[in-house]
């Protein structure tokens, strides 16, 4: 009689998965800096961003930028998303977190827009954002993003985007100008990119 393998130990899967997002993450050199890292707790992903002097756009509130904040947001939803279907994927058995590989890495979603609104000022302190996929299909997704800081209920700003996903000839190669998507895009969307404007004094924006 076969005997069945041995289950691996919890950790063991941990370890792969935690690879495997930091993998995500690193295709988008854009998050480095910014100084955006991300936790993980199961399939749901918390991304923070440290508190740097670089992100402060008027210096006399003290308040962050407002394209710093954009950036932070559009980050989290595309990495949001794009681990959601990663997930999808090792979770099924299709994909093998051992296997991925930053040439192997999925295709990231394309940003067709993205709105923020600032509800509040943006606090010289660390930040934090989470992502929720309200739609998913096979060419398009939407996406809506708080960011808060010390009260998670008492969100400084929020946004929603919608994306093309990959496989339909608008994804891009994580590592391939994902950091530029991400981040200029974000940025101009609130009016100049984060690495451009975030010392300006200038059209900064609170919240």
């Amino acid at each position: 009689m076969t005997s069945r393998p041995r289950p691996e130990p919890v950790q063991v899967i941990k370890e792969r998965r935690d690879r495997a997002l930091d993998l995500l993450v690193q295709g988008v050199p854009y998050t480095r800096f910014m100084g955006i890292d991300f936790d993980r707790r199961g399939d749901e992903l918390t991304a923070l961003m440290h508190y740097d002097e670089k992100l402060i756009g008027n210096p006399f509130l003290p308040a962050l930028h407002g394209g710093a904040i954009a950036s932070f947001l559009e980050v989290t939803a595309i990495l949001g998303l794009s681990w959601q279907s990663l997930w999808d994927e090792i979770e099924s058995g299709r994909v093998a977190p051992e296997d991925l590989t930053p040439e192997t890495m999925p295709r990231l979603p394309k940003t067709i827009d993205f709105t923020v609104d600032y509800l509040r000022t943006g606090l010289p302190r660390d930040s934090y954002a989470r992502a929720r996929v309200n739609r998913s299909g096979r060419r398009y997704a939407s996406v809506h993003v708080e960011a808060w800081q010390d009260n998670r209920a008492r969100p400084f700003a929020q946004a929603t985007g919608h994306f093309l996903t990959p496989g339909q000839g608008g994804g891009q190669r994580a590592g391939q100008g994902a950091g530029q998507g991400a981040g200029q895009g974000a940025g101009q969307g609130a009016g100049q990119g984060a690495g451009q404007g975030a010392g300006q004094d200038g059209g900064a924006r609170g919240g």
